[in-house]
């Protein structure tokens, strides 16, 4: 797969591998998700991280649109929305080779203009070793370059300030928000309880694969699922309670964000049961000043370590 297909710079974050025609606007998408991954690493059950699932769906559509409808290699491509639903948690365990994945996904035109313009949506199911375990859907418009500088120029944002390297010492620890490295970490500590910053590392060789004049629609989703992440697994946890895992996230891109501007994200709900087997909803703001630029509703779930009996086929090794 051509990494200018997918929009991306390094050959090992590709992860779409290949597609086939099955009807009008119907495909069959290939896809190969590590057994590990820098950013993008198994939970402490070994089963992959959702992440890698919405970025495949990003994947898929970008490449659709330019292998299949001919949308131009030099369109920007904006996100509206996002969303996706892990029906199968115990389909996503890592065992002894990487997970074979694949999408059976369906496209649908929403603001079709060409040359220049190119609205569309893409809807997918989520196979993992022929277990159905998920899916999904994302909205983009595609831009030529004078109708892309036209919307940035409207906010003012089409060259964003230079922004100083953060102290990485201001963001949290990994382990609070669920990943390994200093650098993977995006949150730092906010003027309240209830609030946070995100301050992503500009140099992230994943988060920010490629120059952008915006926050990409995967940062803020970073964002948002370790803020999650962080409630709902509590310095001192409950003893005998269970670990929670993300199985559900809607993104509402509502403007650019602006890579030189300050970003907080606000806790809007957080609806926790009194069982601690029961699921946890969130629902979590990015504002930039007082704009709204993004908003996120997730569902983290309880999760027991999976048993031989719950694998997919060809993963013989079971979850500890």
């Amino acid at each position: 797969m051509a990494r200018r297909l997918v929009h991306r710079a390094a050959v090992a974050e590709v992860f779409v591998t290949d597609a086939v025609v099955l009807g009008e606007d119907h495909f069959l998408i290939g896809s190969q998700w590590p057994r590990d991954h820098t950013l993008y690493h198994p939970d402490v059950h070994r089963r992959s991280d959702p992440l890698l699932f919405a970025e495949t769906i990003r994947q898929a559509l970008v490449y659709l649109a330019h292998w299949h409808y001919g949308v131009p290699l030099s369109h920007r491509f904006v996100g509206y929305d996002m969303d996706f639903e892990i029906t199968d948690p115990g389909a996503l365990c890592v065992g002894g080779r990487p997970l074979p994945v694949e999408l059976d996904a369906r496209w649908q035109w929403t603001d079709r203009r060409p040359p220049r313009r190119y609205g569309a949506r893409i809807e997918v199911t989520l196979s993992v070793g022929g277990r159905r375990c998920g899916r999904g859907s994302l909205r983009i418009v595609a831009l030529d370059e004078r109708s892309y500088r036209i919307i940035r120029g409207r906010i003012g944002g089409a060259e964003s300030a230079a922004v100083p390297p953060e102290e990485p010492s201001l963001r949290l620890a990994p382990g609070l928000v669920g990943r390994l490295r200093n650098k993977d970490s995006v949150l730092a500590p906010g003027s309240s309880a209830a609030e946070w910053l995100l301050r992503p590392d500009l140099d992230h060789a994943v988060l920010f694969d490629h120059p952008t004049d915006h926050l990409p629609l995967m940062v803020l989703l970073e964002g948002f699922r370790q803020l999650g992440h962080l409630m709902t697994h509590p310095a001192a946890p409950r003893p005998g309670g269970p670990a929670l895992t993300l199985v559900s996230a809607a993104v509402d891109c509502l403007a650019f964000g602006e890579v030189g501007v300050p970003t907080r994200l606000v806790v809007r709900e957080d609806v926790t049961a009194v069982d601690p087997w029961a699921e946890r909803r969130l629902r979590l703001d990015a504002l930039q000043g007082d704009t709204p630029i993004a908003s996120c509703a997730s569902v983290w779930a309880p999760m027991r370590p999976a048993t031989a009996g719950e694998l997919p086929v060809g993963l013989p090794v079971p979850c500890a």
